[in-house]
């Protein structure tokens, strides 16, 4: 897949057939969406193209509005880029970008900018200033242009279509497997190792403190997770921890803490990424340090158990 940064004209080879969205998590109905996309291009004979934007549109409307992402932008691009889409369109959000109307953005943007032929619209998807506008009336304005409308099926899973806010529900109630299913991968972490006070190593188990790269993506609930940590590149077995530490109450701030089973090294200053195969239990407030150790052990033993299944 070709990534080509939107700013002019020129960059763009050729015509193709596109879809646009934002593809947060890059889940199964936007798998779906993009295997009719596709089938679109044999059909036609046009490269494919996926419009997309950086940041989170409601980002730039709203300076307030604290997302809840599921993928860094590198994330996502990744993982379309493992679907053989031909070629990525990354396009700047602005507040200009946001006045224009749904007939201005297919025809100046769409269709002159970008040489896009024909169009895929998501079954719900709808742009241009207000967003009044639907799948009849994109119709007219490619038609007016030369660009052809292909309007989408959805993809259900049980009777229920996913979508970003589901997983998001999800990840929130600490449902990481059905995360994972709707996804099509496990849900992922990343930091850099950070300092902590050490206590973990008094009740053997150091963990690793993790400062996330990226405070717009979404932290699963509190609790005890069954992980895999990916550290330069090698995968180990462990579990994480997320949450405000009760039984210490040292620290109030929420905090992700890692523990990689069969491991002792210096590890500060690395990025270790953490994906999260199972939930545990909840977070909870132990009455001594002696019933919180007793309780991680038992922690490691389920962990265990899971993640041999899992490799």
């Amino acid at each position: 897949m070709k990534l080509i940064s939107i700013c002019n004209s020129s960059c763009v080879e050729c015509e193709t057939i596109a879809t646009v969205g934002f593809f947060d998590g890059v889940h199964r109905g936007h798998r779906y969406l993009i295997d009719q996309l596709k089938t679109l291009a044999q059909k036609s004979g046009l490269k494919t193209a996926i419009v997309t934007f950086p940041v989170h549109p409601r980002k730039i409307l709203q300076q307030d509005y604290q997302p809840k992402l599921l993928n860094t932008l590198e994330e996502r691009i990744a993982q379309l880029s493992s679907l053989e889409i031909d070629f990525c369109y990354l396009i700047d959000f602005s507040l200009s970008l946001s006045e224009m109307s749904a007939e201005d953005f297919i025809q100046q943007k769409l269709r002159k900018q970008l040489r896009i032929k024909e169009l895929l619209i998501g079954y719900d998807h709808k742009f241009g200033k207000g967003r009044t506008d639907g799948y009849e009336q994109y119709a007219e304005y490619g038609a007016a242009c030369g660009m052809i409308m292909h309007k989408a099926k959805k993809w259900q899973n049980e009777g229920r279509p996913i979508s970003s806010t589901l997983i998001r529900h999800l990840l929130a109630e600490g449902n990481v497997q059905s995360a994972a299913n709707a996804l099509t991968y496990r849900y992922s972490l990343e930091g850099q190792v950070v300092e902590g006070d050490q206590l973990g190593r008094t009740l053997n188990f150091p963990t690793a403190n993790l400062f996330l790269c990226d405070p717009d993506k979404m932290v699963p609930c509190n609790g005890v997770y069954a992980v895999f940590g990916i550290l330069e590149g090698k995968r180990y077995a462990g579990m994480a921890y997320i949450g405000k530490r009760p039984t210490v109450a040292i620290r109030m701030e929420n905090r992700v803490e890692v523990h990689l089973f069969h491991f002792d090294k210096d590890i500060y200053g690395k990025k270790i990424r953490i994906e999260f195969v199972d939930f545990l239990r909840s977070d909870r407030r132990f009455n001594s340090l002696a019933d919180l150790q007793a309780q991680l052990i038992k922690d490691r033993a389920d962990a265990q158990k899971i993640l041999e299944k899992s490799a």
